[in-house]
């Protein structure tokens, strides 16, 4: 990432606090809700007040962040969550009513998320050059990830020694460094400029279309958030384990994934975006059958499996979206796909919840493998199919160029 300014890395810490910020308020109401003996169908539903906003306003905030300052949409973006977030350790305290005061608090945090994820997006489009792309993204999409998996480790741990008042406290604080990272960035200076016919070519990765890409990218959502809901229910409810497991189990997810850091850019080399991203996504979806059948060990391995191959194709989803429109439509592009993904996200949750709440969550891992497999196939299909047919067409005509955003 040579071309890379120091300051244009500081966006990488401030996804990690952001990520961790969001992840400890969802999963510390989670694990207070299955403490006060909720059920898979009661967290289900925090995740779905969650969800439903997002899948509703992410397409409309796609176009603000193509259309206003991006930088400040993410700095204004974790303000109002700080000021959010705040209101559940203050209304705890003050004896507000648990249940109301966690979906209340939660659902206010998913709408300012709806922002945050376009703009974020099209902030690194308009200030990482295409050439770096694929590193740029490969760090982005971990810090991410690693921040909502270690998010469990921290609220874990920390729920159970120091009680929600103080970790709420804390989360607040991180959306406010991510402020602060985000505004040393610096504004844009350089307009945004019409690429040539050429590199739009090549941006546009030869014709691949837009809505299996985002069929990808919203299946990378539907996965983390159900399995972030089954997870606690599987290992407090039913296997009477502490938070405390709950946060080792995420821990090793988060190395998982900078494993996946590690290696995403030799395998994408060798094996393309593409076939890395569809081939990921099919395999780690297949562990989730397994991860509920041998015991809290097993589980862990499975997780760290997990985590190495669906990290992988996350990056390499990531890089083929961004890279599919021109840098003036990132945030419409990245505004569909998540409210695609947190649309389904909200279909598979309640499919999962029903099953797991009148059988166990087996049942519920089995479902959500069983649909993630399915639309993986698909997206992978049409993707294939439409590949090799402009390919076809295009042999002899011109040669085709590579995109810095998969190999094909």
């Amino acid at each position: 990432m040579d071309a890379v300014t120091s300051r244009t890395r500081l966006l990488l810490p401030a996804a990690f606090i952001t990520s961790l910020g969001n992840n400890i308020q969802l999963l510390g109401a989670a694990l207070l809700l299955v403490r006060a003996q909720g059920s898979m169908l009661d967290v289900g539903w925090l995740f779905i007040a969650v969800a439903v906003p997002q899948a509703v306003l992410s397409p409309y905030f796609g176009r603000l962040a193509d259309r206003f300052d991006r930088r400040r949409l993410w700095v204004t973006c974790d303000v109002i969550s700080a000021v959010a977030a705040l209101a559940l350790p203050v209304g705890l305290a003050l004896g507000v009513s648990q249940q109301p005061l966690v979906y209340a608090t939660n659902f206010i945090l998913a709408i300012i998320a709806a922002q945050f994820a376009p703009a974020s997006a099209a902030l690194i489009r308009e200030r990482v050059p295409t050439a770096d792309l694929r590193p740029f993204n490969a760090h982005y999409e971990i810090a991410l990830q690693s921040g909502m998996l270690l998010s469990a480790s921290l609220g874990g741990i920390a729920l159970q020694y120091f009680g929600p008042q103080p970790l709420f406290t804390f989360n607040a604080l991180t959306f406010a460094l991510s402020a602060t990272l985000v505004l040393a960035v610096g504004a844009k200076r350089r307009p945004v400029r019409e690429l040539p016919q050429a590199i739009k070519h090549e941006v546009r990765l030869n014709g691949l279309p837009l809505a299996p890409l985002a069929l990808l990218f919203g299946q990378g959502l539907v996965v983390v958030t159900v399995f972030n809901a089954l997870l606690p229910v599987l290992l407090i409810g039913e296997w009477h384990r502490g938070p405390a497991v709950l946060g080792v189990v995420d821990a090793v997810g988060g190395a998982g994934f900078l494993l996946a850091a590690a290696v995403y850019r030799r395998s994408a080399a060798r094996l393309g975006d593409l076939r890395l991203a569809t081939g990921g996504f099919l395999v780690c979806s297949g562990l989730l059958v397994l991860q509920p059948l041998f015991g809290v060990p097993a589980l862990m391995a499975l997780v760290l499996l997990g985590a190495f191959l669906f990290g992988q194709a996350r990056i390499a989803t990531r890089s083929l979206l961004m890279t599919s429109v021109d840098e003036s439509r990132v945030g419409h592009a990245f505004g569909i796909a998540n409210g695609y993904g947190l649309a389904a996200t909200i279909v598979v949750m309640l499919i999962a919840s029903l099953v797991t709440g009148h059988t166990d969550t087996r049942y519920g891992f089995a479902v959500l493998a069983l649909i993630s497999i399915l639309s993986a196939a698909f997206a992978a299909l049409r993707l294939s199919t439409f590949s090799q047919r402009t390919a076809s067409e295009e042999h002899g005509a011109r040669p085709v160029v590579r995109s810095p955003g998969g190999a094909l």
